[in-house]
């Protein structure tokens, strides 16, 4: 039986400010990517969302961005490989030590925003992210877009790699992304992410923007928590991939 993990990007919040659905998301999806503090998240948002993710018996990972709060991390910097280390590392070590004080294990890390998006063509950003995983704990997984440079960098390091496709996103001929600040780049109809997901698990392959079809592979599917109609796109995504003989669990 084909098997897949979904994803959400959770924990966003920031001390006054609600984003998400995320006690609601948790019922559907397998693993929680939880923001550690720099482009949103705080450690009391960060203690609630693994609270809400250990109760819901949902596999936990770190979700390390750029230090960019106002632009949510979306914004692309010009930090050095070591600064990218030393990121990570401080913002893996936050989660993993709040999550262990809960009685949890950390299962994975993937980077958010524009550090997951620079680290897709930069090898060295790259390899300095997986380094930064690997010498915390080499048993976590690493989750990168499919075909990026993130997820070779991961096997060259010699940790255990999950190649991420998006439900809600469009990609380029290239299988990247769909940049958000292009229309189109971000799906909200149902039917279109279902169909997305059905042919990137059962055939391997997504359609791009301009009609393209790009070969990916499926390890995990990400859902953002952020998106307006998260709840609902969790909800029938899981329930068709069921309904299609598709196995959905997290990968510990």
């Amino acid at each position: 039986m084909v098997k897949v993990d979904l994803n959400s990007d959770l924990g966003e919040s920031f001390g006054s400010y609600t984003i998400g659905r995320d006690s609601d998301v948790l019922k559907s999806v397998t693993s929680a990517n939880i923001a550690c503090g720099f482009h949103a998240g705080d450690p009391q948002v960060m203690f609630k969302t693994i609270e809400l993710a250990l109760e819901q018996n949902v596999a936990i990972g770190a979700h390390p961005g750029l230090p960019d709060l106002v632009g949510f991390g979306r914004r692309a910097m010009a930090i050095t490989p070591q600064e990218a280390y030393t990121m990570v590392q401080y913002q893996v070590g936050a989660l993993k030590t709040m999550l262990e004080a809960q009685g949890g294990k950390l299962q994975h890390v993937k980077p958010h925003g524009a550090l997951y998006n620079m680290a897709y063509a930069d090898y060295d950003l790259a390899r300095a992210i997986a380094e930064a995983v690997y010498h915390i704990d080499d048993s976590l997984i690493l989750f990168g877009l499919a075909n990026s440079q993130l997820t070779k960098a991961g096997e060259d390091v010699g940790l255990q790699v999950a190649h991420e496709v998006f439900a809600d996103r469009a990609y380029t001929p290239e299988g990247q992304l769909v940049s958000r600040s292009v229309p189109g780049a971000v799906h909200h109809d149902e039917q279109v992410a279902l169909k997305q997901v059905l042919q990137m698990v059962q055939e391997g392959s997504v359609t791009a923007i301009d009609g393209t079809v790009v070969p990916v592979k499926a390890d995990t599917i990400c859902i953002h928590g952020d998106n307006e109609q998260a709840l609902a796109f969790a909800q029938l995504i899981k329930q068709t991939l069921l309904d299609n003989k598709v196995e959905v669990q997290s990968f510990i």
